[in-house]
Order: structure tokens, then C-alpha cells, then sequence
């Protein structure tokens, strides 16, 4: 495409390219229902330098509405950060969610607004890489087929070897939802714009990904252009 072409370093945690449209979206349908716990918890997150990587209100608002159509009672959340959509399933469902995360700093964040919403009883905090948590998991046979729900934002190299154990946990009906899967938009664009970098090679892992849902006969999916892409996945056998 020649050396003028501009590189993409850069992308925004909204996918809409009207920026005005994305505002009105968010505060005529999203921040007018966010529950003010969740509130205080992106705002609390912020400041924070990686705040790009907490839940987008809209992909939470949509996560709050899958669980409460599935009527979801135990869950699973695989890279927590400050704990946006951990708060928000807590205050979706009655109890039982397991949280794994490999850096409690980040959850201390939004643990003592979690305290004060009153559901830090339903939350099972493991500071630990997931795939080792997950295994664990399925040493025992009652552990197969008991998850209404799993949510993923976390190394999108793994994202593969996550899917794999949570088809295992995953009840038949039950859906795993996985953030950034449209990564900021760039997996529709040619490798050669992506500028030599994490992106790029994060950028790499989702496009794999993608494909890798694309044909797995064992879910329905639903691509959804919220925050930074999500994707919607019914185990159905």
C-alpha cells in the first residue's frame, strides 16, 4: 500500500467512529442505569494509567443482561482488574463466583466499593495465573457442567486454552462471553498497518481467536461492536 500509509499505534476503548454517537448512546441508555457502585468503580478506576482495561459500561450492560435472561447462579471471571464486571455480576446473581486474577493490587482498587455494595461474600478472589485454576477444577468430575456463565479478559494468547476448560465447565445452555475481540477495530484492517509491538501481536492472537470460534461447532456466537468487541458464546453441546 506504500510507505505513505499511516501506521495504527493507537485505538480507542469505543468501536462507533462517531465519537458523538458513542457519548449519546452512553448517557442515554447506559451511565443513566449504572448502579452507583459501578459508578464509583469506574470512576475510581480512572485515574489509574491502565484504566483502558477495565469492562466499557456498554459491554457491562450488556454482560448485566445476559446473566439475568440466563438466570445465572455460578460463575467464573478470568482477569478481574479493578473489578467492574465482577461488581456487576455480583450484583446480577444470588452468590458463587470465582474471580482469578494474578494481581490483587489492581482488585484492592475496587474492593472497598465492593465491600460497601455488600457482595463481597459472593466472590471467591484467587490470586492466580487461570489455566492452573482451571485445571484444578476439573481434577474433580462434579466440576464439569456446572457454570452458568464465565466472563474472559484477560492474555489473548490463552484465550484458546481458556475456551477449551470452559467447555468443559460450562453447563449445555450455559455462555462465556470474551472481551476485546475486535481489538479496537484493528482486526479488519491489514497486518502491515499495525505498527511492530504488544498490539500488534495481541492484535495477532484475536484475529486467531476469531477464527478459532468461528468454526467450533460446539457454541452459538454473537460478535457484539461493544467497548472493544465482545463476543457471546452458548455452549450448545
Amino acid at each position: 500500500m506504500g510507505d505513505s500509509v499511516e501506521k495504527i499505534t493507537t485505538f480507542s476503548k469505543g468501536l462507533l467512529k462517531n465519537e458523538e454517537l458513542y457519548k449519546y448512546i452512553l448517557e442515554t441508555s447506559v451511565y443513566p442505569r449504572e448502579p452507583q457502585p459501578l459508578k464509583e468503580l469506574r470512576e475510581a478506576t480512572a485515574p489509574h494509567p491502565w484504566a483502558f482495561m477495565g469492562t466499557a459500561p456498554d459491554a457491562g450492560q450488556a454482560i448485566e443482561m445476559v446473566l439475568k435472561l440466563m438466570n445465572a447462579k455460578k460463575t467464573i471471571e478470568i482477569g478481574v482488574f479493578t473489578g467492574y464486571s465482577l461488581l456487576l455480576t455480583a450484583l446480577s446473581i444470588p452468590d458463587d463466583i470465582i474471580a482469578i486474577d494474578p494481581d490483587r493490587d489492581y482488585y484492592e482498587i475496587g474492593l472497598p466499593i465492593i465491600r460497601r455494595a455488600g457482595v463481597e461474600h459472593k466472590i471467591d478472589f484467587i490470586e492466580s495465573q487461570a489455566l492452573p485454576v482451571l485445571d484444578k477444577l476439573l481434577e474433580d468430575d462434579e466440576n464439569e457442567g456446572s457454570l452458568d456463565f464465565a466472563f474472559v479478559d484477560a492474555d489473548k494468547g490463552n484465550y484458546k486454552n481458556y475456551h477449551e476448560r470452559l467447555m468443559k465447565l460450562l453447563k449445555i445452555g450455559g455462555a462465556v462471553v470474551y472481551d476485546n475481540t475486535l481489538w479496537g477495530g484493528t482486526v479488519a484492517l491489514p497486518e502491515e498497518l499495525m505498527e511492530e509491538g504488544r498490539k500488534k501481536e495481541m492484535r495477532k492472537h484475536v484475529v486467531e481467536f476469531n477464527n478459532y470460534l468461528s468454526t467450533d461447532s460446539r457454541i452459538q456466537i454473537c460478535v457484539a461492536p461493544l467497548g472493544d468487541g465482545i463476543t457471546i458464546c452458548r455452549r450448545i453441546f
